[in-house]
């Protein structure tokens, strides 16, 4: 009998499905269907999840401005 899995349709930019796609393809965890370029559908129960999964890779990535060269007396 067919099983149904309750999903969530995610809409991103190309880029930050890339990254999804490879935080996925570590456990095989979040990712139901990948429609196409920028839409995923996303296990329901584990939409939380993945968005501290997003923000912390987000946050390695990007640099913050620092404020060693700017302020040149």
């Amino acid at each position: 009998m067919p099983r149904a899995i309750r999903g969530v349709l995610v809409e991103c930019d190309p880029s930050i499905k890339a990254i999804i796609l490879k935080i996925d393809a570590e456990e095989n965890a979040f990712i139901v269907e990948d429609l196409d370029e920028q839409r995923l559908v996303i296990k329901e129960n584990m939409v939380a999840l993945l968005k501290m999964r997003l923000d912390d890779v987000l946050k390695e990535t990007l640099q913050e401005p620092e404020a060693s060269g700017s302020d040149a007396d």
